[in-house]
């Protein structure tokens, strides 16, 4: 209540605030429960595949569909110690698969090892040719992300730009 309220409900004023606090604190745990644990998991499981995926383990691919994994990645390298170790995420998207670059940890948009310089702006058949990859669907002008028909037309970019860029 106002201070200059004539009648001032403080216990109804109290009410008020406990019912928005407490729909804030149940989806916080709702989403938690439902969301960011079940994520976790799968990046868990995507990091302890990733020499199997590649034996550089510098490429996991995740089972889940726009899964929330960044943070969960950068805590599981923090824990084995080895931050920044691992540089490329493959994930599915609606009707293909995606090779996301995994960001530098606080810095923003900048990413640890972009896609190939060649390949940023250009699209499908162009890139497929330019690449040597089948399917290939195309690579963000930044090299943040690209994008393949296939789930091993994906690791074939991802393999490829380590490749080209000294990090195989």
């Amino acid at each position: 209540p106002n201070w200059n309220d004539e009648k001032r409900d403080f216990v109804g004023q109290f009410e008020k605030a406990m019912e928005l606090v407490g729909k804030e604190m149940k989806d916080r745990v709702e989403g938690m429960a439902r969301v960011w644990l079940p994520a976790k998991e799968l990046v868990r499981e995507a990091f302890d595949d990733r020499f199997n995926v590649h034996p550089s383990g510098k490429i996991i691919r995740l089972s889940g569909d726009g899964c929330p994994w960044r943070e969960h990645l950068y805590d599981l390298e923090e824990e084995h110690g080895i931050e920044g170790t691992i540089l490329y995420v493959l994930a599915r998207s609606s009707d293909s698969w995606r090779v996301i670059t995994v960001g530098v940890k606080g810095e923003g948009f900048t990413n640890r090892l972009p896609l190939p310089e060649t390949w940023r702006g250009v699209r499908d058949d162009a890139l497929s040719e330019l690449s040597g990859i089948p399917e290939c669907v195309f690579v963000h002008a930044s090299g943040f992300i690209g994008g393949n028909r296939t789930k091993e037309g994906a690791l074939q970019m991802a393999v490829r730009s380590l490749e080209m860029q000294g990090h195989a």
